[in-house]
């Protein structure tokens, strides 16, 4: 009896131990793709670029089925290339973070929770611009209102919406209705013909 115990104890702990080097082979695997990822991205990324990703929160299911056609994303900011650093301005609505209103962060920490990534450009705008009037929305609230017609506080893909107002208003990107309110779904960037695809990940 005492023998039988013996060998399924070793048993499971192979068994766990073969697990826990599945998870840190995986683990690593990620670590070497979100570097190549960066590098990528910091080679590429231009000012003004939009990036989207696809998310690993709950909020991220919601906001890519807003989507009709592409759903691949459900968050996306503007590139402002920093001296040697590449940052990313965005809004997030992340209270319980200290993040609940438009911000700058790194290129890094933008990619980390991606499971895609997608770099788009307006190629006859002036990209500069476009991150320039990005910053000035830094510090604005959060918009849980999602209401389009008022700047004064804004979600992901509106602050994408005011900058290009100002900066390029020829371009008109595609709104959707949904409870009673017209939004901007992630695809009226990657399904659209006015925005090239620079770069995906998946």
């Amino acid at each position: 009896m005492k023998f039988k115990i013996k060998h399924a104890a070793l048993f499971l702990a192979g068994i766990a131990a073969g697990g826990a080097l599945i998870i840190t082979a995986l683990h690593f695997k990620r670590i070497m793709l979100l570097q190549e990822y960066l590098d990528t991205l910091t080679a590429n990324a231009q000012d003004g670029d939009i990036i989207c990703r696809l998310g690993d929160r709950t909020w991220s299911l919601y906001f890519k089925g807003l989507s009709k056609r592409d759903k691949r994303f459900s968050h996306l900011g503007i590139i402002h290339r920093k001296d040697e650093a590449v940052m990313v301005i965005n809004a997030e609505g992340r209270a319980w973070a200290g993040k609940d209103s438009v911000n700058e962060v790194a290129l890094r920490e933008f990619i980390t929770p991606a499971r895609m990534i997608g770099l788009y450009r307006l190629d006859n705008a002036d990209g500069k611009a476009i991150a320039e009037e990005a910053l000035k929305m830094i510090g604005r609230p959060f918009d849980w209102d999602f209401d389009l017609h008022n700047a004064d506080k804004l979600y992901c893909t509106e602050l994408l919406y005011v900058v290009l107002k100002k900066t390029v208003p020829e371009i008109e990107l595609e709104t959707a209705h949904t409870f009673k309110r017209d939004i901007v779904p992630l695809e009226a960037v990657s399904n659209s013909t006015q925005f090239r695809e620079v770069l995906f990940f998946e």
